[in-house]
């Protein structure tokens, strides 16, 4: 029952990010063409949501407005697609494939798959704001979001943790170095989702705290989860060839500690995750607990 719901869930926010994600850009304003169909393949290419879930869940969980989350969720799926497109450029992971479909400088060239990248995640701020303009976050919460946004999503967070990947895949020694790397690459903008929706809710220090270590642990297990299926996952169901990280001599959590001892860390990190939001902290903490089980089984 507890699957049904939540898969009802986060297919119900996903339609509801996808359909605002086609009109983002507004009417008036005059883009490119070739610019306008560069960012909206790859903002329309299939991808899980989850980012804007978390956004979501979190403020719903605080008993925040769905509305209001909305621009805001929206902006970090802006943020997340843009750092997709330019990791799959030749310069940097060089991929022909991303969620099935060909990568965007496949479809419409490197230049123009580098200012797709470029204009989504400077729209992401522009988004940020409508999140006051139009439904009255106040501008103090919206100020707060704009800042974590900009540190978690720049050079001492996701970027900085694409960089530290970049110079560190063949030479990569340790556990530690990989932790750096996945909690910044992956892990930071996830704790941003669940801090943003926390700002719009109108969260205390504490709640923020428990969204933000919440985010901190699913996000960990998240990107071992996906070491574990670049080297059992079913290749129909994600889109892409596994062995990937194998053939790129990319160092990952199985590699350091073993398949076994992977998946039971992944465990640990998704119950301490869960047992964060129940302490009464949140009032409504049961879509978040649901998440972390959801993610926990993924296959893809």
């Amino acid at each position: 029952m507890g699957d049904t719901l939540i898969a009802h869930y986060i297919e119900e926010i996903s339609g509801l990010v996808s359909t605002r994600l086609r009109t983002i850009f507004p009417v008036e304003w005059e883009i490119p063409v070739n610019l306008q169909e560069s960012m909206q393949y790859s903002l329309m290419a299939g991808g899980k949501r989850l980012r804007p879930l978390l956004v979501i869940a979190a403020a719903e969980s605080l008993g925040g407005s769905r509305e209001a989350a909305l621009p805001v969720a929206c902006a970090v799926e802006m943020v997340h697609t843009y750092s997709l497109i330019h990791d799959d450029l030749p310069a940097m992971d060089d991929d022909d494939f991303r969620r099935g479909k060909p990568t965007n400088h496949k479809v419409f060239g490197e230049a123009m798959a580098i200012l797709g990248g470029d204009g989504l995640l400077t729209h992401a701020f522009y988004s940020v704001v409508e999140a006051n303009r139009k439904h009255g976050v106040p501008a103090e919460a919206v100020l707060s979001i704009v800042e974590e946004l900009s540190q978690f999503a720049g050079p001492s967070g996701m970027v900085g943790g694409q960089a530290a990947d970049m110079e560190g895949e063949q030479g990569l020694t340790n556990l530690e170095q990989l932790q750096y790397i996945h909690k910044h690459k992956t892990g930071d903008l996830i704790v941003f989702c669940l801090k943003a929706g926390g700002w719009i809710a109108g969260a205390t220090a504490a709640q923020l705290e428990a969204l933000e270590t919440y985010g901190r642990n699913i996000g960990m297990a998240f990107q071992i989860q996906d070491d574990i299926l670049d080297l059992v996952g079913d290749e129909s169901k994600l889109g892409k060839k596994t062995q990937s990280d194998v053939k790129q001599e990319k160092v990952t959590y199985p590699y350091f500690i073993g398949l076994d001892a992977s998946r039971a860390e992944m465990e640990k990190l998704t119950e301490e995750a869960k047992q964060v939001v129940s302490t009464g902290l949140i009032s409504e903490p049961s879509r978040l607990l649901q998440i972390a089980d959801y993610l926990l089984r993924r296959d893809h």
